[in-house]
């Protein structure tokens, strides 16, 4: 039994399966964790949903900010993106199926010396307490009142976690520090405008995951979200969204050992 790990697939399900048959993942046997992003952009987020869904336990994912906009453009919030490619999904017949089964997937996932999240984690949080704080947004997403969260998700402030936030402020930050998260300061506040490489932080702020002190350095991050900064393996870091669509490649990691396996995808959809 193998876990692979890998990054960002944003509707491109051509090279996912591509990649998956280079990893020669066998369900029966193997498992995948996804780093959330599986949907828009690329042509075919549809089929990625049901293929993924359709695995069942052999599938790990956590949400990205895109299936975060999926749910809330469903739900009528926010203002629809020029280029998103996500009404194959709403005119599809189990549009209700995915959209319900998706509601239910975590925020963060940890299994041993590992935490799988989309962006990343504020540096104030243990494993733990993140998990715990995922759970709250989990819980809302998943229950009757969804709607209500949608409605007051979005939005970048507060900026920094403190553990006095209640209501719709707390669960946004939390939201915002595990699906949109790049840069902050060394106390953990964070700055959304920037989404250069690594090199590019503002003034003031670094790459999260080179805050000193980082709580969370205990376990091996595993994270996507970040195309400019492309594969990133590390200590306690495995940066895996190396940019598919946008023309380099889909890379998968597999945990056990740290081999990497990669296709490239400049024949695919990259943008013009």
């Amino acid at each position: 039994m193998a876990t692979y790990a890998i990054g960002d697939i944003q509707g491109c399900f051509d090279s996912f399966r591509r990649l998956l048959e280079k990893c020669r993942f066998d369900p029966a046997y193997d498992r995948l964790w996804l780093v959330g992003d599986l949907v828009n952009r690329g042509p075919r987020s549809l089929d990625t949903l049901r293929f993924v869904r359709e695995l069942g336990p052999a599938a790990v994912i956590v949400l990205g900010n895109h299936e975060l906009y999926l749910l809330m453009a469903a739900a009528g919030f926010g203002r629809r993106s020029k280029g998103d490619t996500l009404d194959q999904i709403f005119t599809a017949p189990d549009c209700d199926i995915l959209l319900d089964w998706l509601r239910r997937q975590p925020l963060c996932y940890s299994e041993g010396e590992f935490c799988l999240v989309h962006a990343g984690l504020l540096p104030q949080w243990t494993v733990p307490k993140a998990r715990a704080l995922a759970a709250e947004v989990e819980s809302v997403l998943a229950g009757h009142a969804y709607g209500d969260f949608l409605a007051n998700m979005w939005g970048s402030e507060p900026a920094a976690w403190s553990d006095d936030l209640e209501g719709w402020p707390r669960l946004r930050v939390i939201v915002n520090a595990m699906t949109r998260m790049r840069f902050c300061s060394p106390t953990g506040v964070m700055e959304f405008r920037t989404k250069g490489e690594a090199s590019a932080a503002p003034p003031g702020h670094l790459p999260w995951f080179e805050v000193p002190g980082r709580l969370s350095a205990d376990h091996v991050l595993v994270i996507g979200h970040w195309s400019a900064l492309g594969l990133r393996i590390e200590a306690g870091l495995l940066a895996l969204d190396s940019g598919c669509y946008w023309g380099r490649h889909l890379t998968a990691v597999r945990l056990e050992d740290r081999a990497v396996f990669q296709i490239d995808c400049a024949t695919g959809y990259a943008r013009a």
